[in-house]
């Protein structure tokens, strides 16, 4: 496919953007590109004659003369331009569009408000330590263009999409897992039924011999099995299903009735209660790919989860410390509180992005294995207001510790051999450290040098 005497503009300059643009130096001749983004600056593109509108009122001439827009996940679908273009005729598409448009490998697409990085990297290490050639992209490892000169119809491309991603795909994966969907980037959809409605486009375009994978645990995503032609496969962390389910502790593969058991649940390295969804739908997935249970057993036993969510880092005289510095809601602390039943110090705050700490106040009250809490960050205060008022817990706050070599050493004094010690912050990571990688390295680096 070449794009041959189009006028094209890119709206946003992210990395799937400057994919894009590598792609079309290879496949695109007497071509006008224009590339679109609200900065004032961008980063030098290797001097290649592209056109540029930028700053605040980069939309200005507005878009209904050129021939193809490219949008990038960032931009919003909805634009009243981007409308009034589409409305005239112009091609609207987009990095993930294209992909699929022309992707010779069979995509497997994982989409849901959390969990879709785990699900997405535990598939695509069961694949290939079951000898097949797969590939991870989206969201999560590179951008997707720059496979597909590698790619042949017997490889396997995993997918995390977005909601963005997701907006207007008018083409679905052979095998789509939809984790959850919850309300979230609210800030960009207008509404819970718009971002509903951009997940489901995972599923919607699916054909008969295409297969999808459902959380058998809420009763919204149980229903999508109407929405799909494909063969529905369930995974519940409670209860039987055509599909992969948690029983008894024992982690069961159950596909048309043909039953094995994987393994014993709580032998994961990955913890979370809400991971096991996630292993379970990737369990599926790797399975109907062609993946055999020995390497399926392998692969997820020894799965320690995504760098700084809910990441186990190393044991030292018998404490395990665990980053999780993803977190930076109430909610993602709430689930790495319910994810032990150890006894526990959590290192809970950060910088303010708005949250309201009620309902983790309440958690940490009712957490009866909580042992310590180091309160760190310009939070501290409003999350020890919480817990004071949830009722005081038995747990003994540490407060405001200065860096993280000081807040990883009170953690391992006021630790016994059977603890385990949790980064959880609820909160951004502004005030002390760059963003959160930064937060989990420094983490990482004093827990290693106990």
């Amino acid at each position: 496919m070449q794009y041959l005497n189009k006028k094209i503009a890119i709206l946003g300059l992210g990395l799937e953007s400057i994919d894009l643009l590598d792609w079309l130096k290879k496949n695109s001749k007497n071509c006008s590109i224009t590339i679109f983004d609200i900065r004032e600056e961008i980063e030098d593109l290797g001097g290649n004659d592209y056109s540029f509108s930028l700053g605040k009122d980069y939309l200005k001439n507005g878009l209904t003369h050129f021939d193809v827009i490219f949008r990038s996940p960032g931009f919003y679908r909805l634009n009243p331009e981007l409308l009034k273009a589409e409305r005239l005729g112009v091609e609207i598409t987009s990095p993930t569009k294209l992909f699929f448009k022309l992707c010779q490998a069979k995509i497997i697409g994982v989409t849901g408000t959390k969990g879709k990085g785990t699900t997405t990297t535990l598939i695509n290490r069961i694949l290939k330590t079951s000898g097949q050639k797969s590939y991870i992209a989206g969201n999560i490892g590179k951008p997707a263009l720059n496979l597909l000169d590698k790619l042949t119809s017997k490889d396997w491309v995993c997918l995390e999409l977005s909601s963005f991603q997701l907006q207007d795909l008018d083409i679905s994966p052979h095998i789509a897992i939809v984790l959850n969907i919850t309300s979230e980037h609210l800030d960009v959809h207008q509404t819970t039924q718009e971002y509903r409605q951009a997940k489901l486009n995972l599923i919607t375009h699916q054909k008969k011999s295409d297969k999808v994978i459902l959380n058998a645990d809420f009763e919204f995503t149980k229903e999508l099995t109407k929405l799909t032609p494909a063969k529905t496969y369930f995974f519940s962390r409670q209860k039987k299903v055509n599909g992969c389910y948690v029983e008894n502790n024992q982690i069961l593969l159950n596909i048309d009735d043909q039953i094995a058991t994987i393994g014993q649940a709580d032998s994961l390295l990955l913890r979370g209660a809400h991971n096991r969804e996630n292993i379970t739908a990737a369990i599926i997935a790797a399975f109907l790919a062609g993946a055999d249970l020995e390497s399926i057993n392998q692969a997820v036993f020894s799965f320690k989860g995504l760098k700084h969510r809910l990441q186990l880092i190393k044991e030292v005289k018998g404490i395990t410390f665990y980053n999780d510095s993803f977190s930076t809601t109430p909610e993602t602390a709430i689930a790495a509180l319910r994810s032990f039943s150890e006894p526990m110090t959590i290192i809970l705050g950060g910088s303010n992005k708005g949250s309201d700490y009620t309902i983790l106040g309440q958690e940490i009250a009712k957490t009866i294995n909580l042992v310590n809490i180091i309160l760190i960050g310009e939070m501290a205060g409003e999350i020890k207001k919480a817990i004071k008022k949830a009722g005081y817990p038995k747990a003994k706050i540490i407060y405001k510790p200065r860096n993280m070599t000081k807040i990883v050493n009170f953690a391992f004094k006021a630790s016994q051999k059977g603890d385990v010690v949790v980064l959880s912050p609820a909160c951004a990571s502004f005030d002390m450290f760059k963003n959160y990688k930064d937060r989990g390295d420094q983490f990482i680096k004093a827990v290693n040098h106990l």
